[in-house]
């Protein structure tokens, strides 16, 4: 199985304080909405934020839903169903998804609202409040209900800055909280899907070794779309390369990535294959399924 070698161990001290402070607030608000990354499910969903939680009614909202693949989506939405855990797919880039998102946290909340009407609070909000790992989409989902820039966002992990309220157009009053990731990030799978999707910061890893890795669990799961990209031959074609490392210099030749006497530059290619990752020139792509989370 692909992965990477060694082990990353991500967790700056503000990451604590942050894990702190969304148990501190949950008293606050009425729903949480925790955002996953729909490419990895199960690697983007913290475990500690899954115990933090446990007691608040939650909505597992599948961010990026349009760069993962759509047939694996579905299945993921399936699974949640059959577990009984609300779950939604949205693309908060484009806004997509987002009024069945706040239709869904009224739902929840109906008992709540019903409360605060009889004791005369008529229009009260629903309080969600906003988690999940770096670069799962909080910020852009928060700017996306709140049809304005509130959040800081950015491509880089980590960047929302300490929790803030703020009131969408609708009946959803939001409370973001700083993405964190936790101590031990899992198994090597769990790293490498998580620094190929930008959850882990590329500066704290060897990207070369991060992009060979990920080049090799590409091939496990979409050869087809992987060697289109790259201009490399099928497993089937008597051109195949067998070698690992040299199909993937391969690759970087064919994608022009060479350095004066012929040769290859891995670094440049690596980070180009990261780019092609992220902006899906390589196709949509989910790197976990459902059926490895049951």
């Amino acid at each position: 199985m692909s992965e990477i070698k060694g082990s990353i161990n991500w967790f700056p001290g503000h990451m604590r304080k942050a894990l702190n402070e969304v148990g501190d607030n949950l008293k606050y608000v009425d729903v949480v909405f925790e955002t996953v990354d729909a490419r990895i499910p199960i690697s983007s969903r913290n475990p500690e934020l899954d115990k933090l939680v446990a007691k608040k009614p939650r909505i597992v909202v599948l961010n990026k839903a349009d760069l993962a693949d759509e047939k694996v989506t579905n299945d993921w939405l399936a699974y949640y169903k059959s577990q009984d855990i609300p779950a939604i797919a949205i693309d908060a880039s484009h806004k997509k998804g987002l009024d069945k998102l706040r239709a869904m946290a009224v739902d929840l909340c109906k008992d709540v609202l019903a409360k605060a009407e009889a004791k005369g609070r008529m229009g009260r909000p629903v309080r969600a409040m906003v988690v999940g790992v770096p670069n799962s989409g909080k910020s852009t989902l928060i700017n996306g209900l709140c049809n304005r820039k509130i959040a800081v966002t950015g491509d880089m992990p980590g960047v929302t800055r300490d929790f803030k309220w703020a009131r969408t157009d609708g009946q959803l009053e939001l409370m973001d909280m700083p993405g964190v990731l936790w101590p031990r990030l899992g198994t090597p799978r769990n790293q490498l899907v998580l620094t190929l999707t930008g959850a882990v910061k590329t500066e704290v890893v060897d990207v070369v070794e991060v992009a060979f890795s990920g080049m090799k669990l590409l091939e496990e799961l979409y050869p087809d779309e992987l060697y289109a990209r790259y201009k490399l031959a099928p497993e089937d074609d008597e051109e195949y390369i067998y070698d690992d490392y040299e199909r993937f210099e391969a690759a970087a030749r064919n994608m022009g990535c060479i350095l004066s006497g012929g040769r290859i530059n891995d670094e440049r290619f690596a980070k180009l294959f990261l780019d092609d990752f992220r902006s899906i020139r390589i196709g949509r792509i989910s790197l976990e399924r459902p059926e490895v989370k049951a």
